[in-house]
């Protein structure tokens, strides 16, 4: 979906699919090169390799460099805060000698949430070979600028390495980024020299993080992972640490083109509403909403209010005692972006016209069917075992004034 500032990486899956040829031949050559004489730039989702003019690497080797840049420093001024980092504040001047990992992120983003364990990971394996893991944490809801939220967030996915808030997308900005998730890999001179817009090649990403450690620390102590067409290890859940039903659920595999719905927003804020009920959406309004009694008249892929609802830019709040919210879906998972200004509501979820199975409960929802919102994040409702259902009818029941939908996504 493009937005100004605000894209969601997973619908250019099917664009980078088309390129999946052309990236591997250019992985091959970037790797079997002596020289490590190209890098492989990701550009707005499309590949590219960049001839450079001449510079020389801590190992001695020499590359072109015309082609690629060095990566921005973090703003030190404004709301750019580092948070979950006890050392000097985080400069790419004061990371030189580093191979710098810079990550944009914002925690209620599912795309974002399932990068998160191979992160985890690579900080755990490589923190002491000389790799830094920099989190800009550049929010999309108001809520994500509360730093005290990211903190919650950051303990709830056990986040360890650097963070650093980015409330005014500034450093978002210098880098030139339009999505989230984004990786980019700084070596040990501050260049750029590998971009990864979106979920997905993370073999691959680890291959130039272990190869710009190769080059740093001249191949001592780090071991090449197999080169082949191999099974990403992290693939079977069991590598993850899964010391909880969280971590679980983000080690599952997605399959992109078995999912039909995308994300749905409730409010304005990419470029239109998706509610679909005929009293429609109108920004600043109490509306009282009512679903259709006709099933032939519900759209798939469309959101339905009843209740009395006050439509904010980037949200619907209940204004009365209770709600419901429907939808038809195709997909295996389905997330549920939500807050509460009071942190008494909770909702009951209907999947199929029948509370949720014990194989198809979300990592949220407790006894009874219920999920109940503690803070505003994403919440993971329903967790189908396959695809192999098709086409779901969602209804929520919703109980408690002040309940916040954000937006629906889905795995």
């Amino acid at each position: 979906m493009l937005k100004v500032k605000i894209v969601h990486a997973s619908v250019f899956h099917f664009l980078i699919g088309i390129t999946v040829i052309a990236l591997v031949f250019g992985y091959l050559a970037y790797f079997s090169s002596s020289s490590f004489g190209q890098a492989v730039i990701k550009t707005d989702g499309v590949n590219a390799q960049k001839q450079t003019s001449i510079a020389e690497f801590s190992n001695g080797q020499k590359i072109d460099a015309s082609g690629i840049k060095q990566a921005p420093e973090f703003n030190k001024t404004g709301s750019s805060v580092n948070i979950n980092n006890n050392s000097q504040p985080l400069t790419m001047a004061g990371l030189k000698g580093k191979v710098v990992l810079v990550n944009f992120w914002t925690y209620s983003c599912i795309n974002v949430l399932r990068t998160l364990p191979y992160l985890i990971d690579w900080n755990a394996k490589y923190a002491d070979k000389g790799l830094v893991i920099v989190g800009v944490h550049a929010p999309e809801f108001e809520f994500e600028k509360n730093i005290d939220n990211v903190k919650n967030a950051l303990q709830r996915y056990d986040i360890r390495y650097p963070v650093i808030q980015d409330n005014d997308h500034k450093i978002w900005n210098a880098y030139g980024n339009n999505y989230w998730p984004r990786m980019y890999l700084a070596d040990d001179k501050g260049f750029i020299r590998y971009d990864k817009i979106g979920e997905g090649d993370y073999n691959q990403t680890e291959k130039v993080i272990q190869s710009l450690l190769s080059e740093r620390n001249s191949n001592k102590g780090i071991k090449d992972i197999d080169n082949g067409n191999r099974t990403f290890p992290y693939e079977n859940k069991s590598q993850f640490n899964s010391k909880n039903n969280i971590s679980k659920f983000l080690a599952q595999s997605v399959d992109f083109s078995k999912i039909k719905t995308p994300e749905l927003y409730f409010g304005n804020q990419s470029s239109s509403s998706s509610l679909g009920n005929p009293q429609g959406f109108h920004l600043g309004q109490t509306v009282t909403y009512s679903i259709p009694s006709s099933n032939s008249t519900i759209k798939p892929n469309t959101i339905y209010l009843e209740g009395q609802w006050t439509n904010n830019d980037d949200n619907v709040e209940l204004q009365g005692d209770t709600g419901r919210i429907l939808l038809n879906y195709s997909a295996k998972a389905v997330n549920l972006v939500a807050g509460d200004g009071d942190g008494k509501s909770q909702g009951t979820v209907y999947d199929d016209n029948s509370l949720l199975s014990s194989i198809s409960k979300g990592v949220d929802i407790k006894n009874e069917s219920i999920f109940i919102i503690d803070g505003p994040r994403l919440y993971n409702i329903v967790n189908h075992p396959s695809y192999s259902g098709g086409a779901h009818s969602l209804l929520i029941d919703i109980k408690g004034k002040g309940f916040q939908a954000y937006v629906f996504t889905f795995g």
